[in-house]
């Protein structure tokens, strides 16, 4: 069996090994974090452990990081901890930012999908009532990178505060709480290379926190239940790995230089503005993103069509929507994302799987097209 190039590394990160043996050890260890016998102080070493590992990853103080499920219940812990009933976040946010708080003021962003920051002062100088602003780090789909700084100075003289998701961000840009001044910081070690179904909010020392969750007093007082220590420390051991940053531009660059070469469209969107180096997002005129996707699904490569969700259905994107790219160029976008493991073979099958696509489409074109010129 071919291995596959797996280039959906924004969906989820394939498990780094050494997560692997952390949460392996972490499972042979067995207790529970809150029992005050050998074994229950042997699982909460694990804990203390990872959470010095998340902290210096976050630029964070340990007692700052609340352990969650996963950069979802991280980015409502926020929004609905914080206190505030007046939030702004931006057109692009992801949707576990924009259901968590339906009726939340949603601002514009410009046709490279970064923060129209005029409009943020705008609606910050609109009322008294105090604000949240919710803004990601790096979007999920075109790698855009947001002006957190930007945000932050005009939150801080407004008097608001400022939540950042910074999923996506982190392990390839800098992601440090006090570096980005925010208040709130979101995290998944999914996207870093750790297990699935942990994350962390990263709360400012001084910060409100209202706990969504009521039960014990665990990660004090802030969100109750038994800490899942195996995934807590598979995050620790990919938060250590992740914290230097990875620059993979030279292969996207050269990635998207070639597509463009079989694909003159195949402009990537967000090209224009600061971006990850890891993703793509690319369309393929007359191509929907699905028949793309499943195309190199069988050719042995993994990418994705947008933002992956829980129903696994191809959706129109409303990133690239807020962004102002047609439908008919939106519903043809692809994402390619890098991650740890990649290299030039999967760049390479990429192309050649891309290209005999394209060469199938047109093929198809030109005969339907020669047919119904015979039949005319």
């Amino acid at each position: 069996m071919r291995p596959i190039a797996y280039l959906d590394h924004n969906a989820t990160s394939p498990l780094r090994p050494a997560a692997f043996d952390a949460m392996a050890e972490a499972l042979r260890a067995g207790g529970n974090p809150s029992s005050v016998h050998a074994s229950g102080r042997r699982a909460r070493a694990i804990v203390d452990k990872a959470r010095r590992e998340v902290a210096t990853l976050a630029g964070a103080e340990p007692s700052e990081i609340v352990f969650t499920s996963g950069g979802t219940e991280a980015n409502n812990l926020a929004l609905s901890g914080a206190g505030r009933r007046r939030v702004l976040i931006s057109a692009v946010e992801h949707d576990s930012v924009r259901r968590a708080v339906p009726q939340a003021e949603v601002l514009p962003v410009d046709g490279e999908g970064v923060l129209d920051l005029a409009a943020l002062e705008r609606a910050l100088a609109a009322s008294a009532e105090p604000v949240v602003v919710s803004v990601m780090l790096a979007n999920n789909e075109t790698g855009v990178l947001q002006p957190i700084a930007e945000v932050v100075r005009l939150a801080r003289r407004a008097g608001a505060l400022v939540h950042c998701d910074a999923v996506q961000g982190a392990g390839k840009v800098p992601v440090g709480l006090r570096d980005l001044g925010v208040d709130y910081l979101s995290l998944s070690a999914h996207k870093i290379g750790g297990p699935t179904g942990v994350g962390a909010l990263v709360v400012r020392k001084g910060a409100p926190l209202t706990a969504a969750l009521c039960g014990g007093g665990q990660e004090s007082n802030r969100r109750a239940g038994t800490e899942n220590v195996a995934g807590i420390s598979g995050f620790g051991a990919a938060a250590v790995l992740a914290a230097p940053g990875q620059d993979l531009a030279a292969l996207r660059d050269g990635l998207e230089l070639s597509l463009v070469q079989i694909v003159p469209a195949a402009r990537a969107f967000g090209a224009g503005a600061r971006r990850l180096s890891n993703t793509s997002c690319v369309p393929m005129p007359g191509v929907p993103a699905e028949t793309q996707v499943l195309a190199l699904d069988l050719a042995g490569v993994c990418i994705s069509a947008g933002a992956a969700c829980s129903s696994g259905k191809v959706q129109r994107s409303p990133v690239l929507e807020a962004m102002g790219v047609p439908a008919a160029d939106a519903d043809c976008a692809v994402r390619i994302s890098l991650g740890w493991n990649s290299g030039s073979a999967d760049i390479e099958r990429l192309i050649a799987a891309w290209q005999n696509l394209y060469i199938r489409v047109r093929q198809s074109d030109i005969f339907h097209t020669d047919s119904r010129a015979r039949a005319a």
